[in-house]
């Protein structure tokens, strides 16, 4: 291989080119590639069509060093992925009898009798290395032909991931990883949009010479990423880069890496020992799951209300039906008392809600479409917030989340830094 090690994606299935199902393995597979220092140069998403995988198999291995292919792999008779790659490599399909006992066996522990189509997935290509799946029936196979290593992947995700975290990932780090040429750091930030975060990073960038600096933006979170060549030989210069990029970002910056705000938060209250609830209406249940999605998270978070009707926001977390005819649900009055409810119905000692018009029908003059009041609860004081967000329904629900995460996180900060005692936010 090169010392640039070259890394190609196939993603195989018509459910991905008629919009069925995203793309997910695409992003899974380049994030974990790029944590060893390993960049996608090309993908390709091809049809369930013999012609089009013999042709992608084809480009793709004169290309580049490692080819990795998801999907194809199943029992049925689209699934074309091992016998299309065996005509290309003119290689036989030999069949292999303990795959059939290893799916016997799993049809067994389910209580289920194994049909005959299953064979189909015993076969594996004439001097390929077999890839235990544990989650499911369809192995991946290992081939390695003239200069490139090809992987096949299963492609239901619950199978792929473990199959590629526990096999393939040790080849990549033990084979590869020692010829890539270049590591990054990444910044995660929330608060400002990216311009304003390129005009905070780029001048300190740029005082440090050979750093590739390039930005992602997803719902109100910008990661600035930071590119080294050579990294092992600029470790300190690296940190030092980060660092600085860090303190300049002040209290935008969340963390390193892929760190979220839910488990800023959760860390936060777990060093202190306190706990939390939510409650919400237009965002039907999304702020408690970025909590529930926190392996331990019991141990900060007590739970969550959706009151999406007036009448539940009045019996379930205690707002006063004159905060709701006074000020209307959509307010910043009625956020403070659900979140001030949520948080002692549920005998927590923060408590944060989210109320507002995620649209694309509903809002008023005062409170348009995309208009979110956020509320926040806890010994030191009550406030509300008030934002707006443009755009389609899910998209104005996951930007209001991160918005009222946001806030406590920085509420949290400067509680931190400050007497809060009548404090002003």
């Amino acid at each position: 291989m090169s010392n640039q090690v070259t890394v190609e994606i196939l993603n195989i299935g018509d459910e991905l080119l008629l919009g069925i199902r995203t793309n997910s393995h695409l992003t899974y597979l380049g994030k974990q590639l790029s944590l060893l220092g390993l960049k996608i140069d090309h993908c390709q998403v091809v049809p369930d069509k013999a012609d089009a995988i013999q042709s992608a198999f084809k480009i793709a291995s004169e290309r580049s060093d490692i080819v990795i292919a998801t999907g194809g792999l199943g029992p049925t008779e689209d699934d074309l992925t091992r016998e299309s790659l065996a005509t290309l490599l003119e290689r036989e399909l030999i069949y292999n009898e303990s795959i059939f006992d290893s799916i016997k066996d799993r049809f067994l522990k389910l209580g289920r009798n194994v049909s005959e189509i299953h064979k189909k997935q015993c076969f594996q290509i004439e001097g390929s290395q077999i890839l235990k799946n544990d989650r499911g029936t369809a192995p991946g196979l290992f081939v390695e032909h003239n200069a490139c290593t090809i992987i096949l992947l299963p492609g239901p995700t619950h199978e792929l991931i473990p199959m590629f975290e526990k096999q393939i990932l040790p080849y990549v780090k033990n084979k590869v990883c020692a010829q890539a040429d270049s590591s990054y750091i990444q910044l995660r930030t929330c608060g400002i949009g990216e311009s304003t975060v390129e005009e905070v990073v780029s001048p300190i960038v740029k005082q440090y010479g050979s750093v590739e600096i390039a930005f992602c933006v997803h719902l109100g979170v910008v990661d600035v990423r930071l590119s080294f060549a050579d990294n092992s030989k600029n470790v300190d210069q690296s940190n030092q880069v980060a660092e600085a990029c860090r303190l300049a970002l002040g209290d935008h910056f969340v963390g390193y890496g892929d760190i979220t705000l839910s488990q800023v938060i959760f860390q936060k209250l777990r060093e202190r020992q306190k706990t939390l609830a939510v409650a919400e209406s237009c965002t039907g249940g999304l702020l408690g799951n970025a909590f529930t999605d926190i392996p331990g998270a019991s141990k900060v978070f007590q739970g969550g209300v959706i009151c999406y009707a007036n009448e539940v926001k009045i019996s379930q977390v205690s707002v006063p039906e004159e905060i709701i005819d006074q000020h209307g649900a959509v307010s910043g009055e009625c956020a403070i008392a659900m979140a001030s409810g949520v948080a002692e119905n549920l005998s927590s000692d923060y408590g944060l809600s989210i109320t507002g018009f995620a649209g694309p029908e509903g809002g008023d003059k005062e409170n348009p479409v995309g208009t979110i009041h956020i509320g926040f609860h806890s010994s030191f004081g009550i406030w509300a917030k008030r934002v707006r967000y443009l755009g389609g329904r899910m998209d104005v629900k996951a930007r209001a989340v991160n918005a009222a995460l946001d806030w406590m996180r920085r509420l949290l900060i400067r509680q931190e830094q400050t007497d809060i005692d009548g404090y002003t936010i």
